[in-house]
């Protein structure tokens, strides 16, 4: 329990420096072998190549939306517990949540398999770009099981009080699939399918690295065979915290099939392929943010739990800085550097380079906003309060990005599918602020004592 019990007394910053710093780092290395991996497609197979690969990303979204469903409720229900002093029952939560994994995992292989081809064309493939979405879709489908245990299971890892084991696991997945997608994609030439390859193998044995820790024994919660039998109460817990991310991806699919098919209309291909390096950019910012909150979300449950506000509000605070001065560094990279990112996916295409040089400053200009959103809504999730997280989750998502993205390009065309997300990101961050400012005013739960 020494692991866990540092959360209660350990200063906050030293503390969250070191939970988060390597989720954070773990986080920049996967997100920056999402973008060496299109780096490596768009230079390989071109910018259809890059299209498939935006086309198939929802789908593959939808598969970390039930992860994080899982790991996020499961995880803020171990630390919760922890606090509570009550192992058993965290082990208890532990066994199901890797039960719920492994039956999710079976069910993305089989059902995914089935309704491979209309599922692309829901979210925008066109005939072109078709065939190489379903090779590349088809073997990522066959990992769902190894991505499941890899990516979710390591979320109790950290919340257990061991985040040096949380990002290697991750940094072990990133490296190797940097390694092998060069490999299989130019010297084996195996072109989109060696890419497809390179990320299940690689997502293989993080998954083996993750089952070993829990073997060794080195572990403070024990994966036990009797907990991986689900249990309604400990589900309907899980899904009760883990549902704000489950919707704000969910939503997240939704809007990413509509803009394609907006891109397709206004843009062609190409605004595809601009899209799909769009989401690589914002990866390298929303990856990183989730680390942070991921490193800061047991402090946050661990003091909910024990009755410390106050430091539950040093810990947010601490967060909101941390989270936003790294956005604003993105920023001004993004703004500094749109031209030269988009050459490396594809210099010799000179309409896709000029598209998104264009796209990416207007599609990303209010990014410092989105951490303050993001944290936010991280935080009420940590402290078992899902209505209000789920409510933030959606402001940005449903309530302004989807209509937006109807309404604007009906004026705009092309820019319109540009400018729906800064605006969104802008109206849905002033919501989080004034539900913030209330959380940690005089009366909020989190105000100064009188």
């Amino acid at each position: 329990m020494k692991d866990s019990q540092r959360m209660g007394t350990e200063h906050i910053g030293k503390l969250l420096i070191s939970f988060s710093v390597p989720s954070i780092i773990a986080a920049v290395v996967t997100s920056m072998y999402n973008v060496v991996d299109r780096i490596f497609i768009g230079n390989g197979v071109g910018s259809q190549g890059i299209a498939a690969v935006s086309i198939c990303f929802p789908i593959m979204m939808i598969m970390m939306a039930f992860g994080m469903l899982i790991g996020r409720g499961g995880n803020a229900l171990v630390s919760i517990r922890l606090g509570e002093n009550k192992q058993a029952e965290a082990e208890m939560i532990l066994g199901n949540a890797f039960g719920l994994y492994m039956l999710l995992g079976v069910g993305f292989t089989f059902f995914g398999l089935i309704f491979l081809d209309p599922l692309l064309v829901f979210f925008g493939a066109s005939k072109a770009i078709l065939p190489l979405a379903r090779e590349y879709l088809f073997i990522i489908l066959l990992g769902s099981l190894m991505h499941e245990i890899s990516f979710g299971m390591n979320n109790f890892i950290r919340g257990e009080g061991n985040p040096t084991k949380a990002m290697a696991t991750m940094l072990i997945g990133a490296l190797l699939n940097v390694i092998l997608d060069p490999l299989f994609i130019f010297v084996l030439d195996m072109g989109i399918r060696g890419a497809a390859l390179a990320t299940v193998l690689s997502q293989t044995v993080s998954a083996l690295w993750v089952l070993q820790y829990y073997a060794s024994g080195t572990a403070l919660l024990d994966l036990r065979w009797r907990h991986f039998f689900p249990r309604w109460p400990i589900v309907k817990a899980i899904m009760k915290i883990g549902s704000p991310p489950l919707v704000m991806n969910l939503a997240g699919c939704l809007i990413v099939a509509i803009t394609n098919h907006a891109l397709v209309r206004y843009g062609g291909d190409v605004g595809v392929s601009v899209m799909g390096v769009i989401f690589s950019a914002s990866m390298l910012l929303m990856m990183p943010l989730n680390g942070l909150c991921q490193g800061a979300q047991p402090i946050f449950g661990y003091n909910h739990g024990a009755g410390r506000p106050d430091r539950v509000r040093k810990a947010l605070i601490l967060t909101l800085a941390f989270g936003t001065g790294f956005a604003l560094c993105m920023f001004l990279m993004i703004q500094l550097g749109a031209g030269r990112i988009f050459q490396l996916f594809n210099a010799a295409d000179t309409s896709f380079v000029a598209m998104g040089t264009q796209a990416i400053r207007i599609n990303m200009a209010m990014v410092p906003l989105i951490a303050f959103h993001f944290v936010t809504a991280n935080y009420f999730q940590a402290i078992d309060n899902p209505r209000v997280a789920m409510f933030l989750s959606m402001t940005r998502q449903v309530m302004f990005l989807l209509p937006l993205l109807v309404i604007l390009p009906m004026f705009w065309g092309l820019q319109g599918v540009w400018l729906a997300g800064p605006a969104s990101d802008l109206a849905s961050a002033a919501i989080a602020g004034v539900l913030l400012v209330r959380e940690l005013g005089e009366d909020g739960r989190l105000g100064r004592e009188k």
